[in-house]
């Protein structure tokens, strides 16, 4: 082992012992069974709608337990490191109702700072104590001579790793090692495995119950280069420190750390720690054809987070919809009701749940629809503010028309019509209420008039157009559904077509089409579509000089 007085020079005088922190950091005060769960992403990119899932589950166990939800920023990569990921991931937990109860780049709470880069000396105080302990070394091996040793072991199809004959440096005299040091020779700080030759290791997963995996066999990076002008620890030893000192007791954590889970067993018992419960959470799942695959960032736009706040899901579906996804006796109850039960890991599938987009839509239609109208256009505003100002701006200064728009063909007290399952879909289905998003209305040689002659339709319009302003615009004409749909049956027989259904379906030859054929001429020309709300009650919301502005506009 090397002495005391070469460990101590390898770091700083002033470096607080491991007891200073665990002070500094105490146990929390909690409830017995209050769950402290963490969500701890990495700011190498954009965030996975898989990161979203686990910071749900974990912030639903905490809470649903009277614990804390915590949000630790794991940036010891630097090379890998995206410019302003970190800030990302605090705004996106907080858009979609995730906000942590402490953490992220502000910093909130007593337990903190909760940016890694920010804990050095936390760590750099563990790493003394291995070495003091003889539970870590330096190691002097160069990045060619760790590549060699990999070409040897796949040549030889042994595991790759720093471990046994290539492992040079766990046998290292230390006076040879203190000698190196001294003159100066870069080194990294590598744990000393327990095990030359590993067996088999058992732990329980709160998902998966009891797991059984080869145990760690390989001596690996506590700390990076010491080339480096601030060496900072790789995540395995980051990780089960910060987890120790912020006292979370469930980890709740992604598939893909299962393996590594032997390392960090290793670790805490090395350090002393108690270790945390351990959830690993399956992947999500697409289907391609007749198989499943891992959702991939770069392949799936679905799998950025930042694809629903775009397409504008209510932030609440969104959570509702992850419920759902893991537990999915949550999947089919209102939202409300969903938010408020408990997720239960003993429900949660080991398989990956398949990320089903046509049941995102029915969940957000849904909330959507148990908005009241008020709410329902606060939240729309809001979103369009944010991702289609021109939208936002017309929204913020006709609320009125606005609140018509959604209402529109909607008795009192009749359930809410079904046809938003995002805010982006409003602009196609309710733009048109709206002068200055509809522009001028389709010409008379569209396809969406039904095949008509240009001429025909511009009659047509021109006709309405006359009888509306004679008469069918005033207030005492439109006060009710029967005077407009009257007129609509007068417009129909003056051009040839049946004045009503019936009449068409008793003598089809004596007619050109039916009635429908005419009103779908001004259904176009006052909405831009073939279909749309009733049009008596679009007509009223739209107002008599927006009415005959877009007829007129057919009529040429």
């Amino acid at each position: 082992m090397l002495d005391l007085s070469v460990i101590n020079a390898m770091f700083p005088p002033d470096l607080p012992e491991p007891d200073d922190w665990e002070r500094r950091f105490p146990p929390r005060a909690l409830p017995e069974g209050a769950e402290v769960t963490r969500f701890a992403p990495s700011p190498t990119g954009h965030l996975h709608i898989g990161g979203l899932y686990t910071a749900a589950v974990a912030r639903a166990l905490a809470h649903q337990s009277g614990g804390v939800y915590v949000l630790r920023v794991e940036d010891t990569d630097r090379s890998r490191q995206v410019a302003g990921a970190a800030e990302e991931f605090s705004r996106l937990l907080a858009a979609f109702g995730l906000a942590p109860d402490e953490g992220g780049v502000a910093g909130d709470g007593e337990w903190g700072p909760y940016l890694q880069s920010e804990r050095r000396d936390v760590y750099l105080s563990q790493v003394r104590e291995l070495l003091r302990r003889d539970r870590a070394y330096p190691c002097f091996c160069d990045k060619e001579r760790l590549a060699r040793s990999a070409v040897e072991q796949r040549a030889g199809r042994s595991p790759i790793g720093y471990y046994g004959r290539w492992a040079p440096c766990r046998t290292l005299a230390p006076e040879e090692a203190a000698r190196r040091l001294s003159a100066g020779e870069p080194y990294v700080v590598r744990f000393r495995c327990p095990y030359e030759f590993p067996g088999r290791v058992r732990f329980t997963d709160r998902i998966r119950a009891g797991v059984t995996l080869q145990d760690n066999g390989n001596d690996i990076v506590l700390l990076k280069s010491s080339q480096e002008e601030l060496p900072l620890p790789t995540y395995h030893l980051a990780h089960v420190v910060d987890d120790h000192l912020m006292r979370v007791s469930l980890v709740v954590r992604g598939e893909e750390w299962l393996s590594s889970t032997p390392v960090h067993l290793q670790l805490h018992a090395a350090l002393g720690f108690e270790p945390p419960a351990y959830a690993h959470l399956a992947p999500l799942m697409k289907a391609e054809g007749p198989s499943r695959r891992k959702l991939s960032k770069r392949k799936d736009p679905e799998a950025s987070v930042d694809y629903y706040l775009a397409a504008g899901y209510p932030p609440a579906a969104v959570q509702h919809y992850l419920r759902g996804l893991a537990n999915i006796r949550l999947m089919d109850v209102p939202t409300a009701v969903a938010l408020a039960a408990p997720v239960r890991l003993d429900a949660m599938r080991p398989s990956g749940p398949l990320l089903d987009l046509p049941k995102l839509h029915s969940l957000s239609r849904e909330f959507i629809a148990s908005l009241s109208p008020d709410e329902l256009y606060g939240q729309l505003l809001a979103w369009a503010r944010e991702y289609d100002p021109e939208l936002g701006a017309v929204l913020a200064g006709q609320r009125g028309l606005a609140l018509a728009a959604l209402a529109a063909g909607r008795p009192e007290g009749a359930p809410a019509r079904k046809d938003l399952d995002r805010w982006s879909c409003f602009r196609d289905r309710y733009g048109f209420f709206f002068a200055e998003l509809f522009g001028p209305p389709p010409a008379p040689d569209d396809d969406r008039y039904g095949g008509l002659a240009p001429e025909l339709v511009r009659r047509i319009a021109a006709d309405f157009a006359s009888d509306f302003a004679a008469g069918v615009g005033r207030e005492t004409a439109v006060a009710t559904p029967d005077a407009w749909y009257g007129a609509l049956r007068a417009l129909a027989g003056r051009h040839g077509h049946a004045p009503d259904t019936a009449s068409w379906r008793r003598d089809p030859g004596r007619w050109a089409g039916p009635p429908r054929v005419v009103a779908n001429v001004v259904r176009v020309a006052l909405t831009g579509a073939t279909r749309s709300p009733d049009l008596f009650a679009v007509a009223r919301a739209l107002g008599p000089a927006e009415v005959l502005r877009r007829l007129t506009a057919v009529a040429g």
